[in-house]
This record gives structure tokens, C-alpha cells and sequence, in this order.
């Protein structure tokens, strides 16, 4: 029975994905210094969420780092 949930919460959640994909499909451009790019929104939306959870596993992981550094002795 547990499988099945777990089945229909995936098709659920790959349903919503796609059709999030398939209402963003206007192009944004996004620039930094001298350099852009042109990708559909809903590319740029998944790139920032990846990024966010990249860097902050990272800037927690430093902290955690650095405030038992600081109380060790």
C-alpha cells in the first residue's frame, strides 16, 4: 500500500514539474558584466534553485567549520 503512495506522490510531483516547464516557456535574459545568456524561465528558475541548494550546503558547512574552530581549544 506504502508503495503506491509513494508511486502516486512521484507521478503527482513529476506532473506538477512538467507542467510548471510547459507555462514558462517565455525567454529571459540574465547578464553579468560584459557576458549574457537567453533561457526559458523555467530553466533559469530550476538553475537558481540548484545553485541555492549547492551554496548553502557550502556557506553552512563553512559555518559549522569555522564556529567549532573558534570554540576548540
Amino acid at each position: 500500500m506504502t508503495r503506491y503512495l509513494y508511486i502516486a506522490l512521484i507521478v503527482i510531483f513529476a506532473g506538477v514539474v512538467l507542467l510548471f516547464k510547459i507555462q514558462n516557456l517565455e525567454s529571459v535574459t540574465v547578464s553579468l558584466l560584459s557576458m549574457s545568456v537567453t533561457l526559458p524561465t523555467s530553466v533559469l528558475v530550476l538553475l537558481v534553485y540548484v545553485l541555492g541548494m549547492f551554496t548553502g550546503g557550502f556557506v553552512l558547512g563553512l559555518l559549522r567549520t569555522w564556529t567549532h574552530k573558534a570554540t576548540s581549544r
